[in-house]
């Protein structure tokens, strides 16, 4: 069978499997909908959150990114993986005691402040928008190679699915479906490491085969004009400030955080956070092997060869619009150097052979590099670079969508909840009855996957850049109020406002400036401190908590029982 029939096979299997798990889960209150009543078991609740946390951004963008990055890459390995940790041991179970829904319900509370709630509320949206854009955009991708259709109609297809389960499932559907998720996603991620694995190397294990063709990696290349694969380009201040905002914007992320409220109690939360450690671990150990068997494959495969023998993946990754070649010199060959192809701002040009997604017909830049290559497309293009068999193709095919999936329905739980429970139930219908909270919610969770489809179509970067803007967000805005809540008693409203703030608006005009309004400074000479948009969210931090402390010292303490309470959630049960 073809690729495209095994991917229909696939593809239409998995999603008939979420579909059906949704119908079986349907949520029949608002429990139900937000936090599944908190009676997910500590397994099932860690084979979630491994679902809802490896998005297209694990599957997709993190190995794409360390492809092209080499060495540098590793930032989002690090940080990602060491925020998880810092999540689950010192958030986590505290956050679960406290006993309420959602993030913006603990800081309306902590911070006794409708204020504080809604723009707790503000900033939940706001995270979760910009990380669901990178998820629709993976789901795109998937859809117009495997699928043959239009990256646009792609996002359309996956939004209708997500919209599904997630509108009618609610938290419980959303769990039992991401479980599915995670087996799809691992198996379809693990398989062709396997086989590629052994392919290059004497060893079924991708970690070991991965080791042993480093330095052929980097001598191919350094022969093309590249920094060698394991030497770093990037400035220490730069790597530092990256890992750190990827690893508190973790600890900060809303759709992760309430995963913790789905379990009975405190210790089942830390239960369900190893369980989800160690199975996300499987996919990080394996993600640099994947990547490095991925760029050397493409190295050997397109690089010097002749543009009419390249083979049939080449074509169809043409036709996706995610590869772009131009014969600069005349000769009918493919050189693949350092330096970018193409030059110009992101406009699609349809036709074969010509210009990708992201690059302008007028501009053609100087150098010998002719060929361009979508970063997103790495992991799922590597079987069949490495000319696995179709079902193989089509397998990575679902993973990539069950991961981009799996955390979109999150995020859009997130968005749901924020908008029907936070704002107004909490702030202006507190008289609203739970069946009218229910539709609310299930109401603003169909917006949310509109607006989400939007973003998806009209990304602002590539997967893992993207949702590296999320995290910036989170670790500027919510981290260090949810950390001076916990540990702090004399952290009080005007200080908790103030801070979330500062940082969200520092972080956002940093990203806004140099990604759109001024993208031809966005190079590191004109970075403030030679911090990147993605790390600048760990300056934002910074920002948010000496704002925040200097107006909280400046102010009164916060009330008797509002102390007593942070005194309480901090005692083990």
């Amino acid at each position: 069978m073809s690729v495209l029939t095994w991917t229909y096979i696939m593809v239409g299997v998995t999603f008939a499997l979420y579909i059906g798990i949704a119908i079986w889960s349907k949520a029949k209150d608002t429990s139900d909908f937000y936090v599944a009543h908190g009676q997910v078991s500590p397994l099932a609740n860690g084979l979630a959150t491994a679902a809802d946390w490896m998005s297209a951004a694990s599957f997709l963008g993190m190995a794409g990114a360390i492809s092209f990055m080499g060495r540098d890459g590793s930032v989002y390995l690090m940080g990602w993986t060491g925020g998880y940790v810092l999540l689950a041991l010192l958030l986590a179970p505290y956050l679960k005691k406290f006993g309420k829904f959602t993030v913006p319900d603990f800081v309306g509370e902590r911070y006794y402040s409708r204020l504080a709630r809604e723009i707790a509320v503000l900033c939940a949206i706001f995270i979760s928008f910009t990380y669901v854009a990178g998820q629709m955009r993976g789901v795109g991708v998937v859809f117009s190679r495997f699928l043959e259709v239009p990256i646009d109609l792609g996002v359309i297809i996956g939004m209708g699915i997500v919209f599904f389960y997630a509108v009618l499932g609610g938290m419980k559907g959303i769990t039992y479906t991401q479980v599915a998720q995670y087996c799809v996603l691992i198996f379809a991620f693990l398989v062709p490491a396997i086989f590629i694995s052994l392919m290059l190397s004497d060893s079924f294990i991708p970690q070991i085969g991965f080791g042993s063709i480093l330095d052929k990696l980097d001598g191919l290349q350094q022969e093309l004009g590249f920094t060698a694969y394991t030497a770093g380009t990037k400035s220490t201040v730069d790597v530092f400030a990256i890992t750190l905002a990827l690893m508190v914007g973790t600890a900060g992320l809303p759709h992760v955080i309430i995963r913790f409220f789905t379990v009975p109690n405190p210790a089942d939360a830390r239960k369900s956070a190893g369980y989800a450690l160690f199975f996300i671990a499987i996919l990080y150990t394996t993600a640099p092997a994947v990547s490095a068997f991925a760029k050397y494959n493409l190295l050997n495969e397109v690089s010097q060869k002749e543009y009419i023998s390249t083979p049939n993946w080449f074509k169809k990754w043409e036709d996706a619009g995610l590869i772009a070649w131009t014969d600069k010199n005349g000769d009918g060959v493919i050189q693949y150097f350092a330096g970018s192809a193409f030059g110009g701002t992101p406009e699609f040009i349809e036709g074969r052979g010509s210009f990708g997604e992201r690059l302008t017909r007028p501009s053609i830049t100087n150098n010998a590099n002719e060929l361009y290559v979508d970063k997103d497309i790495m992991v799922l293009a590597n079987p069949e670079i490495a000319n696995l068999p179709a079902w193989i193709i089509a397998l990575v095919a679902a993973g990539g969508l069950a991961a981009a999936l799996s955390t979109a329905a999150g995020l859009l739980l997130v968005i749901s909840s924020a908008v029907s429970h936070d704002l107004v139930k909490s702030s202006y219908r507190p008289e609203m009855s739970e069946k009218e909270e229910l539709r609310w919610a299930r109401g603003a969770a169909g917006v949310a996957v509109v607006v989400a489809g939007y973003f998806g179509i009209n990304p602002p970067d590539f997967v893992a850049s993207v949702v590296a803007f999320a995290f910036g967000l989170a670790a500027s805005s919510f981290f260090p109020v949810i950390f001076m809540g916990i540990f702090t008693k004399w952290m009080n409203k005007e200080g908790a406002i103030a801070g979330m703030l500062s940082g969200l608006i520092f972080t956002t005009s940093y990203i806004v400036y140099f990604k759109f309004i001024s993208p031809e400074y966005n190079s590191e000479s004109f970075w403030w401190f030679g911090i990147s948009p993605e790390g600048i969210g760990s300056i934002g931090m910074l920002v948010n908590f000496a704002v925040s402390i200097i107006v909280a010292k400046s102010t009164k303490m916060p009330p008797k029982e509002v102390q007593e309470l942070v005194e309480d959630i901090r005692v083990p049960i």
